[in-house]
């Protein structure tokens, strides 16, 4: 059985950095924790036309991170935050895909942004600006290196996430100004931060859908490798079906 295909989304630029044109970019340890998950990665570029002609190529897909945010608009909200900055080819074409994906039960992994846009596609809102809402002891924009941890989440018992970690707590990186507010339909909390940030969401009214504000990809905790691997055994599946 060939390996399941797990699709990537690519974050987008026009900043004059690596090209004076616009240009795709994504981190290598995306697409290598999914290899070492036991998949094979692709790149989606963010092209809207394409998408029901990517849905036939992935197994599974996995909505990256970035450093921006969802317009407030599409969830039903006014800008509040001048630290609110947005990216419109981008999420509209993370929307859409994620959207059709988990109605063909495709399997669905959200990370940090990825989890967001999961709960505004199934109706959630989103904190605009964590500091803002929540005096907390946390820096959710951790200070020292990402390929490092900051603060400790708690797993509920019960949970898919639980399920497969086995475990109650985790010790993760955070690299996020917003997060989750209204669960969106269907969606509950599987993991909490100590200052009571929702770190990971879940659905069981589809195949596989869960979302997690850390970055596992950077494999720090020890168990991060089987959130990764949960997506790839889920994509292998719906292929076995």
């Amino acid at each position: 059985m060939n390996k399941p295909v797990i699709g990537i989304t690519l974050d987008e630029e026009e900043k004059q950095t690596y090209s004076k044109y616009p240009w795709y970019a994504i981190r290598k340890n995306y697409s290598e924790s999914i290899e070492n998950a036991g998949g094979t990665s692709i790149f989606l570029p963010n092209n809207i036309k394409d998408i029901n002609n990517y849905l036939k190529i992935i197994d599974g897909l996995l909505v990256t991170g970035g450093d921006f945010d969802i317009d407030p608009k599409i969830y039903g909200e006014i800008k509040s935050s001048t630290n609110v900055k947005t990216k419109k080819n981008r999420t509209e074409f993370e929307f859409v895909i994620t959207t059709k994906a988990l109605k063909k039960k495709i399997p669905v992994l959200g990370i940090c942004g990825g989890q967001q846009l999961i709960n505004v596609v199934l109706g959630g809102t989103l904190i605009q600006h964590i500091p803002d809402v929540i005096d907390s002891k946390i820096n959710h924009e951790q200070k020292n290196p990402r390929n490092e941890a900051s603060h400790l989440v708690h797993i509920k018992k019960g949970t898919i996430l639980h399920s497969f970690v086995k475990c109650s707590k985790m010790f993760v990186n955070s690299a996020h100004h917003q997060a989750v507010d209204k669960l969106g339909k269907s969606l509950v909390a599987s993991a909490i931060s100590e200052d009571g940030i929702i770190e990971a969401i879940e659905s069981k009214a589809y195949n596989f859908c869960l979302g997690v504000q850390w970055h596992p990809e950077f494999l720090i905790d020890t168990n991060d490798i089987k959130i990764l691997r949960s997506l790839v055994t889920s994509a292998k599946k719906r292929i076995e079906k």
